[in-house]
């Protein structure tokens, strides 16, 4: 390998980072112009869960045992995942409960999906049918 190889060769952080870019570019375009449940969206969705090796329940299950552990910054994060798969299954009512548990722990912090959770959660379902390929 050549000296100009080495700089020519794209590191696995920056194919990363255009491989979500191109995948949140394809989100906006599902949303037309809805900005806000783009936003909301663009904050918690997976783009593709299948990478995600943790279940909804276990995730959820985590996020009780950090939570009586009194480690709220660990359990919002699970709360977190667990409602991104959430997104990712379809269910609208865990999404509303785990991004609600996540406001209860951060109440600074603005989670827009609360606000929108059923036309989220339908245009996220159009992306992963659209997007993701079994």
């Amino acid at each position: 390998m050549g000296l100009l190889d080495r700089f020519r060769k794209e590191s696995k952080e920056d194919k990363i980072a255009m491989e979500s870019k191109q995948l949140s570019t394809k989100l906006e375009k599902i949303c037309k112009g809805d900005h806000d449940t783009y936003e909301a969206l663009l904050d918690t969705m997976f783009l593709d869960p299948r990478k995600i090796s943790v279940s909804m329940k276990d995730a959820v299950g985590r996020a009780k045992k950090s939570e009586k552990a009194k480690d709220l910054v660990r359990a919002k994060i699970w709360y977190e995942i667990a409602g991104g798969l959430a997104i990712y299954k379809d269910d609208s009512k865990k999404v509303d409960e785990y991004f609600s548990k996540c406001k209860e722990m951060s109440p600074s912090e603005k989670y827009l999906i609360l606000k929108r959770t059923e036309k989220a959660v339908a245009k996220a379902q159009e992306y992963y049918k659209k997007h993701l390929k079994d």
